[in-house]
């Protein structure tokens, strides 16, 4: 087939943009034509919280990715929709992660619908469908969004029951699949080195952007109920940090957490995984997690907190803990890990789990063929 994924893409940054580029590349070796249409702008710049939406790193290769849409401007929007209904694509797979795409999003298909000369399905690929941290408008504009497709796909059950609040329309579940475009693990002690980090020491990772919904704070809480560990945080903080630093000085944390609070280019992200014991999720709210995926791909056990989809993609006791997002439970889960040495049983573990998110199904799914 002739496919269209529209999704932020290269130059674009995180993980919308690494997903949706994994996805491209299965798609064409599964024999299928492919275009990318990305965002010439994604966010008014007073609407995004980090230093930067582009990467440094180099464009993925073998994929087209056409740098058109504009979030903000139903010009454009009117002029890609008549554009992709040019191209005429067999199937269109859209990625929406925010109300705030909603419209843009939601014109462009209505638009592509009108002029297209042959009937296309619309796929979406939904990360959310009702945002981590609300807004005004939020369900008008998912409304609109989820009118404009034929079916969705979710990569959480639980955000497959909230699309259920806007439409009737067939709904796949598929867990988020492996994130296997960072390379292959290194040693421990050579990725230590490289990081700056004390060798020989219980080392967990907290990974990606920093939000509130994201439980920094609560992990923060539990390492002061965990001597000796060790905690690196790798990722851009994408609100004030003070109440972090706060949290750190108060429990004189100084000496055993090391900040890299910049945005880590993707050629560091196996060095993170590699030096790491666990990896830490202590969301307070959460659909998937691409986090999980990428420490599949490093076999590394996890520690997710039991809200959302993250309990769907790790299983407790076997590829490595969920808890309640609180303190006490995950710094007794840690304990636990460190303690007793669950290193080398979990991630065993973790290497037969990972067989569940391969991306022939993830396409399968997509494609609606499974």
């Amino acid at each position: 087939m002739k496919i269209v994924v529209i999704s932020p893409a290269h130059p674009l940054r995180g993980g919308i943009a690494a997903l949706s580029e994994r996805l491209a590349l299965a798609l064409q070796e599964a024999g299928h034509e492919v275009e990318v249409y990305s965002f010439s702008l994604q966010y008014p710049s007073f609407l995004f919280p980090g230093k930067t939406q582009f990467s440094d790193d180099p464009p993925p290769a073998g994929l087209t990715i056409r740098t058109v849409i504009n979030s903000v401007n139903p010009l454009n929007w009117w002029r890609v929709g008549r554009q992709l209904a040019q191209a005429a694509p067999d199937a269109v797979i859209v990625r929406y992660w925010l109300p705030f795409m909603g419209p843009c999003l939601g014109a462009i298909l209505r638009i592509f619908k009108w002029f297209s000369p042959k009937k296309a399905r619309i796929t979406a690929i939904t990360d959310n469908i009702i945002p981590h941290e609300k807004r005004p408008g939020d369900y008008q504009f998912s409304r609109y969004f989820t009118g404009a497709c034929d079916d969705f796909v979710v990569m959480s059950r639980s955000v497959g029951d909230e699309i259920r609040q806007f439409t009737n329309k067939p709904v796949r579940f598929n867990p988020h699949p492996i994130y296997d475009n960072y390379g292959e693990p290194e040693p421990s002690e050579a990725a230590r080195a490289a990081l700056n980090l004390p060798q020989n020491t219980p080392l967990a990772l907290f990974f990606g952007f920093i939000r509130a919904y994201k439980g920094l704070d609560i992990l923060l809480e539990a390492l002061a109920q965990t001597p000796d560990v060790h905690l690196a945080i790798a990722g851009e903080c994408y609100e004030p940090w003070d109440r972090y630093a706060q949290l750190i000085e108060t429990h004189q944390l100084q000496n055993r957490v090391h900040l890299y609070t910049d945005f880590i280019p993707s050629e560091q992200v196996r060095s993170f995984f590699s030096a790491a014991d666990l990896v830490v999720q202590p969301y307070k709210t959460a659909t998937q997690s691409g986090i999980s995926q990428i420490a599949y791909h490093f076999n590394k056990p996890m520690l997710v907190s039991n809200v959302g989809g993250l309990p769907e993609i790790v299983t407790d006791g076997v590829s490595g803990y969920v808890t309640p997002p609180e303190p006490a439970a995950i710094a007794a889960a840690m304990r636990d890990f460190f303690e007793n040495n669950r290193t080398a049983s979990l991630a065993e573990g973790v290497k037969k789990e990972k067989e569940r998110f391969g991306w022939g199904r993830f396409v399968a799914t997509v494609l609606g063929s499974q």
